[in-house]
């Protein structure tokens, strides 16, 4: 893999701190971002302080204080 730029990488960190996951496969597995492994370890740990600021200002925000995550996981209990 070779080393991505500040701005690439930045672009990444975005993508993987934000609330969108694929859906989990038919055995139920959890899946990660899909650019989750073309990030450096140090890139992975920024975007989940990141990630986890973004969630505690939208749950802030939300009458209920649920952040999107949380939003989307009770949507997919029957």
């Amino acid at each position: 893999m070779s080393a991505l730029d500040g701005e690439d990488e930045e672009l990444l960190i975005e993508q993987v701190a934000g609330a969108f996951r694929p859906w989990p496969l038919l055995d139920g597995e959890l899946r990660y971002h899909p650019v989750w492994h073309d990030l450096s370890p140090a890139a992975r740990e920024r975007a989940h302080d990141r990630a986890t600021t973004l969630r505690r200002a939208e749950a802030a925000l939300d009458h209920e204080h649920l952040s999107s995550t949380a939003r989307a996981v009770l949507a997919r209990i029957p």
